[in-house]
């Protein structure tokens, strides 16, 4: 579903700027709200590991 109009541009606004006042994950498609699902399921199972781009290539070649 797409906004059109003034008023739905506003509010998406709004919506937008408090999301990132208040530090809360702004998501506008369904993609990227099954691949945050995902992150968050995985992240709960298994603590995140930070590891630089270098690293993660050397273990996959």
């Amino acid at each position: 579903n797409t906004p059109s109009g003034k008023l739905s541009k506003a509010d998406d606004s709004y919506i937008r700027k408090a999301a990132i006042r208040y530090k809360v994950p702004y998501i506008t498609t369904l993609a990227g709200a099954l691949a945050a699902a995902r992150g968050i399921a995985a992240a709960r199972q298994q603590p995140i590991q930070v590891r630089s781009l270098q690293s993660y290539h050397a273990n996959i070649r």
